[in-house]
């Protein structure tokens, strides 16, 4: 499946992309993964936000780019998600390759900083993130943070 990438500032988020990309994100860290957090955390409004759809329009993929020293000292990538209907599929990969390029080219040279998922630990030691320090509880899912 091919996505088409649009990176947008928070203030340029329309009514519908704005919807679309919560309604992701609720889909799949409330609904899927039956996790009840605090999704409104204050960082959306200081991010890039990176929404990938298909060619219908439908919104199959979703993270933000943490300006640095809002969340750690470095940019941070985070409130990374698929649509289940499309994973497998090398849509996540795309996606975070897309936010590695932000980040290069907004901040070139610094580190990045995520707070992932210990059980795609793997998936982002592929893209060349390492861990830092030991596993934590985050809205009581396994976290690791990585570097």
């Amino acid at each position: 499946m091919t996505l088409h990438w649009q990176w947008l500032r928070f203030g340029q988020l329309g009514l519908g992309d704005l919807y679309d990309a919560i309604a992701l994100r609720e889909r799949v860290f409330v609904v899927e993964q039956n996790c009840p957090y605090q999704d409104a955390d204050g960082l959306d409004r200081c991010a890039w936000h990176l929404l990938g759809r298909d060619t219908n329009g439908t919104l199959h993929a979703v993270l933000r780019v943490v300006d640095p020293g809002r969340k750690y000292v470095e940019p941070s990538i985070g409130r990374v998600v698929t649509a289940p209907e499309v994973r497998g599929t090398g849509a996540g990969r795309a996606l975070m390759v897309q936010g590695l390029d932000r980040c290069a080219a907004a901040w070139p040279g610094q580190g990045i900083r995520i707070s992932a998922q210990a059980h795609l630990q793997r998936f982002y030691a592929s893209l060349g993130f390492e861990p830092v320090g030991a596993v934590y509880l985050e809205d009581d899912i396994a976290h690791l943070e990585m570097f």
